[in-house]
């Protein structure tokens, strides 16, 4: 342990970003296991290090006593008063134990010991690191798959993103740059295991975010997202600032700011709405492109019964009821579809059903008035 061993640390710390007492604290941990190891475990010792030179010095930490017998753990009262005679019996002192070739043994069997804290360190701060980030996008370098999990290269560690969290139909190729969204964030035996997602509302959210200034500055809101992913997804925005459309400022000028975003997810279709507090509007909007003649809410059911030009039926249901499933997952509200004129043969049906109804009341009553 000498000045050249310190310079080393030295860089450790500035390479690793490693807090310098992290350091010192492993290898004294270390130095006294090597001591232990190589001299004794029977005694109380502990290790000092001259940060200025390198020079590590053993001190047994002894209990003064009258009588020795454990001269390990023990020192007599006499002896301890020639070192001080202040002492008295129950003290601790410290004695210098330093072997003469202990330098060299303990650098040898200190060595692996200081690694594997350093890696500990390394995994601490990566894990302190991400764990703030969670819910956050990262962007990466696909690095290989293994078992239908692509690992991801993040820079100082390795996110996952597994089969589950993948969008269907991707493909991933090695060096392929991704954003992901941030699911999880673990603490393993071997490390900080960080779960990455493509399929998350999340990423939509951060991707908007990234490209749209009005929703990072907050003058535009996003309300609520519903995603089927690799297919498509609805989002749901409104504006803080009357003078700002939501929609627009999410479009971009000539669609530049969500072909970027639609770009990033493959082709992924977006639908951008407009969010209203009154419930009504906000059902019509969320079943966008298609147009909307009437909404009748149940409030307390949270059910809606929408009206929609017939030629307009197969748009606002979608492709195997995508649009309106979608539209449900936006508003949080079960809707009920139906085109002008099935509406008009359901209320025709209803007063048919009521009339005959009526004609039976009479029948009746007329029968016992005979």
């Amino acid at each position: 342990m000498r000045a050249e061993f310190l310079d080393a640390l030295e860089e450790i710390v500035k390479d690793k970003g490693i807090s310098k007492d992290i350091l010192y604290d492993a290898l004294e941990a270390a130095l006294k296991t090597a001591y232990k190891k190589n001299f004794g475990s029977a005694q109380n010792v502990e290790i000092e290090i001259d940060k200025e030179n390198g020079d590590a010095k053993v001190y047994a930490k002894k209990t003064v006593v009258e009588e020795v017998e454990n001269d390990l753990l023990e020192l007599n009262i006499e002896e301890a008063r020639k070192i001080n005679p202040k002492y008295e019996i129950g003290d601790i002192v410290r004695v210098e134990v330093t072997p003469k070739n202990f330098g060299r043994i303990a650098a040898q069997t200190a060595k692996q010991v200081v690694l594997q804290r350093i890696r500990e360190a390394e995994r601490e701060i990566v894990y302190e690191e991400f764990v703030n980030r969670e819910s956050e996008i990262v962007t990466g370098l696909v690095q290989r798959v293994s078992k239908s999990n692509i690992l991801v290269n993040l820079g100082r560690t390795e996110g996952i993103l597994p089969n589950s969290e993948q969008i269907q139909g991707e493909i991933y190729n090695q060096g392929d740059r991704i954003k992901s969204y941030i699911l999880e964030v673990k603490k393993t035996t071997k490390g900080p295991q960080i779960i990455l997602s493509r399929t998350h509302p999340g990423l939509v959210k951060r991707l908007f975010e990234l490209e749209v200034p009005e929703i990072h500055d907050g003058i535009v809101d996003i309300f609520s997202i519903a995603r089927e992913p690799g297919s498509r997804t609805k989002i749901a925005v409104y504006s803080n600032d009357q003078n700002v459309d939501p929609v627009g400022a999410c479009v971009g000028y000539k669609g530049s700011r969500v072909k970027a975003i639609v770009d990033e997810l493959n082709g992924e279709k977006i639908d951008i709405v407009t969010w209203n507090k009154n419930i009504e509007e906000f059902i019509s909007n969320s079943l966008s492109p298609a147009k909307v003649l009437s909404v009748e809410v149940n409030e307390e059911e949270k059910t809606a019964k929408v009206i929609v030009p017939d030629y307009q039926l197969s748009l606002a249901i979608g492709k195997e009821g995508q649009n309106a499933r979608l539209a449900a997952k936006l508003t949080n509200w079960k809707i009920d579809i139906k085109s002008e004129s099935q509406a008009k043969a359901e209320e025709v049906n209803e007063n048919i059903t009521k009339e005959e109804s009526l004609d039976d009341v009479e029948s009746e009553n007329i029968e016992l008035i005979d």
